[in-house]
């Protein structure tokens, strides 16, 4: 399967980066086929809820328009923006860096000092690399620190946002919020393992946080179906210093995972990196906390929170950009997106913390600059998480039709959902499986696509399909239909 996807990713390019035609040829655009008339009928919403743009890749002929010029909010299609600026901007190989420094004076084992981290914003510091860079310091000689950990999150100056201001579920994973030093999400899973011989289900956290008690079992419940298995645990999630069961397990289930934020994600890189740290041998005679302004101007003036070198420097780097786009397109992951959005702020911020601001005054920049006849975004967070975002479907595509001849063309096709295969498209457009290459876009009352399709005649297609409406989440049959009639056409 996968070696079939190459070469279809393969054949579809092939050709593109010849001289494209210009934006947007005009050619007399079609009415909405017949199959997307009668799914959105199906779903009750009208057609004036919704914005189509179909257009051929190799001769630039539209053949769908329909309000194609309307400004719709795409949901998370609107990561097609951010990473395709940043994969053009940044380049595939772009990497973030947290910094390590030794701060003091080394003795054998023991740092007389502090330990400082200084995040670089890298978007995927999952525990298992958090882990390994601590390792790495301990590897250097540190075994033991007399003084603090001393976190150092700078370099943005991201607003204080309530986690559950978007939709009233600040323990979603999905609602997490950017940071400069962002340890695994700010999310925990909780791994339930049945254990019939002790009538009780273990309970796993991952990863350990320090000061935080968690109930290493639940009951198990014998003779209940797996249906709502959280509902019947009663969690308790929303107490920063404990996490509890008021309710039993059903033994039905098997093992099974409950991924959740935390309730102080203020407290979550704090509490993480110290139960890291001493999970890993390591001393602490201090605590772990964030760096008072005045550190983070001596940092940002000489390197050290001291006058001395430091005993330690480590750069740990991320995982290259062209990873981290996978992840943020394939599975939708809206604080990765929001991570690189502040990343291209730091581009116009000139030494400065980047901004909400600034990072939306570089994507306009980028989009005027690269398009300049097509109609601009009004840009939010560059993760599709808003209200008040707004493209046209028309303006997308063209966005789609320019980045197909871009240097980075193939990595930004590799990061897309392919229909009926894999992440957000596993289960959609199955008729068509393999054909299709589409970023997904939901939200409450907005579902959207935006991709690449094949044709079974061998034509090549930008697909856009945006549906603003009450009853958008039954109008995905509908954008599904036009993938389909996209595909199958000559």
């Amino acid at each position: 399967m996968i070696l079939r996807m190459l070469l279809l990713r393969r054949i579809f390019w092939l050709g593109i980066c010849a001289a494209l035609p210009a934006l947007g040829h005009a050619a007399p655009p079609v009415d909405l086929p017949r199959p997307v008339l009668q799914a959105l009928a199906q779903a009750q919403v009208p057609p004036q809820a919704a914005s189509f743009w179909v257009a051929d890749l190799s001769a630039g002929q539209v053949r769908i328009s329909h309000r194609a010029g309307q400004a719709m909010n795409p949901a998370s299609a609107i990561k097609l923006l951010t990473t395709s600026a940043a994969l053009e901007l940044l380049g595939p190989q772009y990497t973030w860096r947290t910094t390590v420094l030794a701060d003091g004076a080394l003795q054998g084992p023991l740092l007389k000092g502090h330990l400082v981290l200084r995040g670089g914003g890298d978007p995927k510091l999952v525990i298992e690399r958090l882990q390994s860079m601590l390792a790495q310091v301990q590897a250097a000689g540190i075994k033991a620190i007399e003084g603090d950990i001393v976190l150092d999150r700078s370099l943005w100056r991201v607003p204080v946002v309530h986690p559950g201001q978007f939709d009233g579920e600040p323990l979603k994973p999905y609602n997490a919020q950017p940071d400069a030093l962002l340890v695994n999400f700010k999310s925990l899973v909780l791994t339930f393992t049945p254990e019939p011989e002790r009538g009780r289900a273990a309970v796993r956290i991952e990863p350990a946080l320090a000061g935080v008690q968690v109930d290493e079992s639940v009951p198990l419940a014998k003779g209940v179906r797996c249906e709502d298995w959280r509902a019947s645990l009663q969690a308790v999630l929303d107490q920063a210093q404990q996490v509890s069961f008021r309710g039993p397990y059903p033994a039905s289930c098997g093992e099974r995972s409950w991924p959740t934020a935390y309730a102080e994600p203020e407290s979550f890189a704090a509490r993480t990196i110290e139960a890291a740290w001493r999970a890993l041998g390591g001393g602490l005679s201090g605590r772990v906390r964030e760096a008072t302004p005045s550190e983070i101007a001596e940092l940002a003036r000489s390197g050290t929170l001291g006058r001395s070198p430091a005993a330690l420097r480590l750069d740990a780097p991320s995982l290259p950009l062209l990873d981290i786009v996978q992840d943020i397109n394939k599975f939708s992951n809206n604080v990765m997106a929001q991570q690189v959005f502040y990343t291209l702020g730091q581009q116009g911020a000139q030494g400065t913390p980047s901004t909400p601001e600034a990072a939306r005054a570089v994507l306009l920049d980028w989009w005027r600059e690269r398009q300049p006849h097509s109609e601009p975004p009004v840009i939010d967070n560059g993760s599709g998480l808003s209200r008040t975002q707004r493209i046209t479907a028309r303006a997308l595509g063209e966005l789609l039709q320019r980045m197909a001849a871009s240097p980075v063309a193939d990595e930004l096709l590799a990061s897309l959902p392919v229909a009926g295969v894999d992440a957000t498209m596993r289960q959609r457009a199955r008729a068509v499986a393999g054909q299709a290459w589409l970023k997904t876009g939901s939200l409450r009352g907005v579902s959207a696509i935006a991709g690449y399709a094949q044709a079974s005649g061998g034509r090549r297609y930008v697909v856009v399909g945006v549906i603003n409406h009450e009853n958008a989440s039954a109008g995905r049959a509908a954008l599904d239909a036009l993938v389909q009639w996209v595909v199958q056409s000559p």
